[in-house]
């Protein structure tokens, strides 16, 4: 149940892009919105036998393979479970548990921003309508720089998803937590910031359509949204930080 929507919508937002690749501007917007909406439908149960047939192969290969003969449920630390294991069992605050909703929409945000990262060139970039729709101006960055960090940001991926895992499997916010959140919001806010201040980063046609439409220099520009994304990025980062010790101190 977690796994297929998440799938599903990373396989969407790609199919889309590869839509956009093969885009000819003279197709009908209706025909455009017919064919996206058939497509996305055919790729959402194509996702779907996928998963569900991989992930009932996986399970059954270690149901059969398992070298434990015993039939008795195991804890959290992986011990075997005794009744004297429910003396442990200490109340949990509501706003100190982390429900798996929240598990849920981490690694969707995660599947998000990754794919749109994949396919920036064809997904972020400035739109207009030319009366017959929308029209995919110019791309907003340099797919080619984006590329160039790959590897660091398939690391930052992972880390996110190892976070989210442990935060399905203790339930609740605890320090240690708060501390790991800190240290992944370090990571990824270093991380695009370094991206974000490459002076290749913007895509050129993008910078002179933008300073043509509002009348500054590229320098301005340049410097105004370099400055607005690290803003954001330290604001988005200091307020995970902060919520993250507020609800592990909740007794």
């Amino acid at each position: 149940k977690m796994i297929l929507p998440i799938a599903a919508v990373i396989s969407l937002i790609s199919m889309i892009a590869e839509y956009f690749m093969g885009y000819h501007r003279e197709e009908a917007v209706i025909n455009v919105i017919l064919d996206i909406f058939g497509f996305s439908i055919w790729r959402i149960i194509e996702v779907g036998m996928q998963v569900f047939f991989w992930l009932t192969l996986v399970f059954a290969i270690l149901e059969r393979t398992a070298k434990g003969k015993g039939e008795q449920p195991l804890t959290a630390s992986l011990k075997k479970w005794t009744p004297d294991d429910l003396k442990n069992i200490s109340y949990i605050p509501k706003k100190k548990t982390i429900s798996k909703f929240e598990v849920f929409g981490s690694l969707m945000w995660t599947a998000i921003w990754a794919t749109l990262y994949f396919y920036a060139n064809h997904l972020v970039g400035v739109y207009r309508d030319s009366g017959n729709g929308l029209e995919f101006v110019t791309s907003v960055l340099n797919q080619e720089v984006l590329m160039g960090y790959w590897p660091v940001v398939v690391i930052v991926i992972g880390v996110e998803i190892v976070l989210s895992l442990y935060k399905l499997i203790k339930g609740q916010w605890t320090k240690r937590m708060a501390i790991s959140n800190t240290v992944l919001q370090l990571i990824v806010t270093v991380v695009f910031i370094v991206i974000l201040i490459n002076p290749n980063l913007l895509n050129p046609d993008f910078i002179t359509y933008m300073t043509n439409l509002f009348t500054m220099t590229v320098n301005q520009f340049r410097a105004w949204i370099v400055g607005a994304g690290v803003f954001c990025f330290i604001v988005s980062a200091s307020i995970s930080v902060f919520d993250g010790f507020r609800k592990a101190s909740i007794r």
